[in-house]
């Protein structure tokens, strides 16, 4: 019998052991640990995943950090192949420890709970990555039209206000994986620019 409080102790029989559930799957750190029956498994993110899951893995990973600092840590950070997705990324975190729930769990908890009020956990970070996604996909949607102008040094940044002003929707987030434009947006922007054509 634990002394864990009454309202974890879903949580904690969904996820306590929850690694032995799993198809297909082996866990070097088991033998590592006296009590992995205590343990969960929690991944946050993989190779392909959007920028939702990015920013939200990133957060997590920040909050159940100093959880991973001490020699016999509540949580450990792991990275595991996946034959479908390359790489599944994640943490190993104890939820009991002598009969109680770890402080680093009731941290994941919290986040989980925050999650299902609203999606995105931290604003600023998820903007950043989409604002970091869409300038690298304007980079990578000029490249049939490099040779038709000459664009100045900085260009990326005049385009991008030029549409933040004039067409935002070429800019919005798509997919989750940031604004993506077509040829003709960029024309338009070039030509409004007065970027010199050179054919």
């Amino acid at each position: 019998m634990t002394t864990c409080d009454q309202s974890h102790e879903e949580a904690i029989n969904e996820y306590a052991g929850n690694w032995k559930r799993f198809d297909c799957f082996i866990w070097d750190r088991m033998e590592e640990l006296t009590d992995a029956d205590n343990w969960a498994i929690i991944y946050t993110h993989h190779r392909d995943s959007r920028l939702l899951d990015l920013s939200n893995a990133a957060v997590i990973e920040r909050e159940l950090t100093p959880y991973s600092e001490a020699d016999d840590a509540d949580v450990v950070f792991e990275s595991h192949n996946h034959w479908a997705v390359g790489h599944i990324d994640g943490f190993s975190i104890r939820v009991i420890r002598h009969g109680q729930i770890t402080d680093a769990f009731k941290t994941y908890l919290d986040l989980q709970e925050r999650k299902d009020t609203y999606p995105i956990l931290d604003e600023e970070d998820y903007s950043a990555r989409e604002m970091e996604a869409t300038m690298e996909n304007l980079t990578d949607a000029v490249w049939r039209l490099k040779d038709e102008y000459d664009l100045p040094e900085g260009w990326e940044d005049e385009v991008f206000c030029w549409l933040s002003d004039n067409n935002p929707s070429a800019i919005e987030n798509r997919d989750d994986q940031g604004g993506y434009l077509d040829e003709n947006e960029l024309r338009e922007a070039f030509d409004n620019l007065h970027f010199v054509a050179t054919t």
